[in-house]
């Protein structure tokens, strides 16, 4: 039967999942993405969850997606708009078709199309194809639920079980119209369920039924082929952001030699960091989940100060919380990486859509001259990197590090591969050895400024920390305004230092040219497509993404000066753009910014970087 379809080979393909919370449309997302990296391609995901906890079901509000773009390429972003929809009911239809490319597919299930789910989601007449003006698109209707309850039908699994089935029915289909492979999802269900073998009967029953009802109804318009991306040889495994910074993090505690804690306390979206960690007690990963985001960092502070790599981790409102804690872990000089998974503000804001608006608060959120280094991860699989990273300057400059990330790559995913710990460089902490005769609490490393580490219980190194200033060398309690204006200039000056240890920052494209675009963060995907459909037009457009923020790269300013126009992209309302006027006022900046809890669009981007280059 599958001889008459129309086979159509594409370099790059998007589709979108969505539904109710309930309809398991993450699961269906990631299941496909993940089978999509394990065949090859190059892979961007971009789920999508509701901002509340318990919005009523068939509401706009309740619902959620997940987009994956993959290709025979390397892919950069999940794609601005998607070529296949896929819309489990009426809501997810209207908040989502909005996202489909002109003339592209829509799959409906039929069965909820009736007048109550219809009226539920909003629509103004019962007919929301027509409402939605969807006349152009290849729109299937689907009965997905009836179909999935005549799969089951003599299965003993009750009505509700049974509907839980039909996100497995779509998939399906949509294996089918990819020509995707089934194994590797059916593997997952063995492993995930395999104490109860009737659920994986259940599963693996739809999944073959929803992929053969696409093949017999001759109803989807081509059945589509990605041939695998060109990789490097290696290992490869689909990661998301908050995965790698787990992993990066025990990577560094591999290579200094000191056990990992992390004191947390969860919050969306940077709560499956301390998740992760807590599954490696193999790894001699020690996880405390305090009872909030105070005791989270102050017991990590005390593990910092009795010889653990600590690690804390939170998003927006908990990094508010930490603020005093973190004072003091610059006045005692003691390392820690503080994780903040940046989310839509203020307050509780939009706790499950993506920003980049904690800037100012990591650069300056603590009471008085209490400079920090912050750096910033950029795509999922490199928050491995710059987790490595944080914990190497932390303890080798003996100063907390505030790595940022975002929900956008903490919660997208790409294929990773996995390196060898031999090619990360060694670790190592200025502990002071035993029989030490010339140890003072605040002696230093003349090179970094960085202090030495004495580790309680180490006979003769006996000393006391605490947040009052500190005496020059000895550490003793000090009111002398010299000696305190000495210590602030200390520590600002060895935070400053870290540029000395650091890369100089590279770009992607020309060392010259008409523009400069500079980023910082997770937009690093949507500036790089974007930056390349323009040079792929002749344009002289080069890329600038900052992931060293404080302190900035020291071969900054000779980058911007070799550039006519300078343009400053970010998720929020300018908060880069006006550090870098601070730091480097003798240039002018234009500005790109959204804060509307998304990510950029490659559309949007190569508009605005075309209007500044003709001057609009």
């Amino acid at each position: 039967m599958d001889q008459n379809v129309n086979r159509v080979e594409i370099e790059e393909v998007a589709i979108r999942f969505c539904g109710d919370s309930g309809d398991g449309m993450q699961l269906t997302g990631t299941l496909f993405s993940d089978t999509s990296a394990l065949v090859g391609n190059g892979v961007s995901t971009f789920p999508d969850y509701p901002a509340e906890i318990r919005a009523p079901q068939g509401t706009v509000s309740g619902v959620s997606g997940f987009q994956v773009n993959l290709g025979s390429v390397k892919i950069f972003t999940p794609g601005d708009y998607c070529d296949v929809l896929v819309a489990m009911n009426p809501a997810a239809l209207r908040a989502n078709a909005k996202w489909v490319k002109k003339g592209g597919s829509i799959i409906l299930d039929a069965d909820t199309f009736n007048e109550k789910g219809i009226v539920r989601a909003g629509f103004k007449t019962l007919d929301p194809i027509e409402e939605m003006k969807l006349s152009d698109y290849h729109v299937l209707f689907s009965p997905i639920t009836t179909l999935t309850k005549e799969s089951l039908k003599e299965s003993e699994m009750d009505n509700k079980s049974i509907l839980r089935c039909k996100n497995m029915f779509a998939l399906g289909m949509v294996y089918y119209m990819f020509d995707r492979p089934m194994e590797h999802t059916v593997a997952y269900f063995d492993k995930k369920f395999g104490k109860k073998p009737f659920v994986v009967a259940a599963n693996k029953k739809v999944l073959y039924d929803g992929f053969n009802y696409a093949s017999n109804i001759h109803a989807l318009p081509s059945r589509y082929s990605v041939a695998p991306a060109h990789q490097e040889k290696g290992v490869y495994r689909n990661i998301n952001g908050n995965t790698a910074v787990a992993w990066g993090l025990i990577a560094a505690s591999e290579k200094s030699g000191l056990p990992l804690f992390c004191g947390s306390y969860p919050i969306t979206p940077a709560t499956e960091i301390l998740y992760e960690l807590a599954k490696r007690k193999d790894l001699g990963v020690k996880t405390l989940q305090a009872e909030d985001e105070i005791a989270g960092i102050c017991t990590a502070i005390g593990a910092s100060f009795a010889g653990n790599f600590a690690v804390t981790t939170t998003s927006g409102p908990g990094l508010s919380l930490k603020s005093e804690a973190l004072g003091l872990a610059v006045m005692t000089e003691l390392p820690l990486v503080i994780v903040n998974v940046q989310r839509g503000g203020p307050s509780t804001g939009l706790p499950t859509k993506t920003e980049q608006s904690d800037l100012n608060q990591a650069l300056w959120g603590r009471n008085g001259e209490c400079p920090m280094v912050v750096i910033a991860a950029s795509t999922p699989s490199n928050c491995f990197d710059y987790a490595f990273m944080s914990g190497k300057i932390a303890l080798e400059h003996m100063t907390p590090v505030l790595l940022l990330t975002d929900g956008f790559i903490a919660n997208g995913s790409q294929p990773w591969k996995v390196p060898s710990m031999k090619d990360f460089p060694s670790i190592k902490a200025p502990v002071v050895p035993e029989g030490s005769l010339d140890f003072a609490p605040y002696k230093r490393n003349p090179e970094t400024l960085a202090r030495f580490w004495a580790l309680p219980g180490t006979k003769g190194l006996e000393h006391r920390l605490g947040g009052l200033e500190k005496q020059d060398v000895t550490g003793s309690v000090s009111q002398d305004p010299a000696n305190h204006e000495l210590m602030v200039k200390t520590r600002a000056d060895k935070v400053q230092r870290v540029a000395n240890f650091v890369p100089e920052q590279d770009l992607i494209g020309d060392n010259e040219g008409d523009l400069l675009v500079i980023g910082w963060g997770g937009t690093y995907g949507h500036l790089v497509s974007a930056v390349s459909r323009l040079r792929a037009d002749g344009k002289k457009v080069s890329l600038c993404h900052i992931h060293y923020i404080n302190p900035l790269p020291r071969n900054l300013a000779e980058i911007f000066k070799r550039f006519k126009k300078l343009v400053v992209c970010e998720l929020n309302s300018g908060q880069m753009a006006n550090y870098l006027k601070i730091n480097h006022q003798e240039f002018e900046y234009h500005m790109v910014n959204k804060v509307q809890g998304l990510p950029f669009t490659v559309v949007e981007l190569t508009e605005k970087f075309n209007n500044i280059l003709e001057g609009k």
